[in-house]
């Protein structure tokens, strides 16, 4: 599998808010597995997918359009996936199948999570 640079499409904004409570993690399961949320990590609903971002990661790579509003705006690297498997992500771990993409904040594939086709699709574009 080769990676590929990919940005998120202008139209694809997300609204999201900073956990900023003095909380102890909470899980939750999606994406085959567990998921952990943290005091600063953000709570995002993605088209009506509702999930949880590491702060820092969403810090660095979304910018804010608007109040609660944000698109990510720093490329992705993603490969289609040719059988089914699951990776560890910095929320928990993520199953895919065949066809679904792996993606990766950075060129070297750490911070990886996954996406179903269809769905990668409709959000993002080749970069470059």
């Amino acid at each position: 599998m080769t990676r590929k640079r990919y940005r998120k499409k202008p139209d694809q904004s997300v609204t999201a808010v900073q956990v900023n409570l003095d909380v102890q993690d909470f899980v939750y399961r999606k994406w085959g597995g567990l998921q952990r949320c943290k005091a600063g990590d953000w709570l995002v609903d993605n088209g009506g997918d509702v999930y949880t971002v590491d702060g820092k990661v969403f810090t660095a790579t979304y910018r804010q359009l608007g109040p609660g509003v944000y698109l990510k705006t720093t490329p992705i690297y993603a490969e289609r996936a040719t059988g089914a498997g699951k990776v560890k992500t910095k929320e928990g771990e993520s199953s895919y199948r065949a066809g679904d993409y792996i993606v990766s904040n950075t060129a070297d594939g750490s911070d990886t999570y996954c996406i179903a086709a269809e769905k990668f699709e409709a959000m993002y574009e080749p970069d470059g």
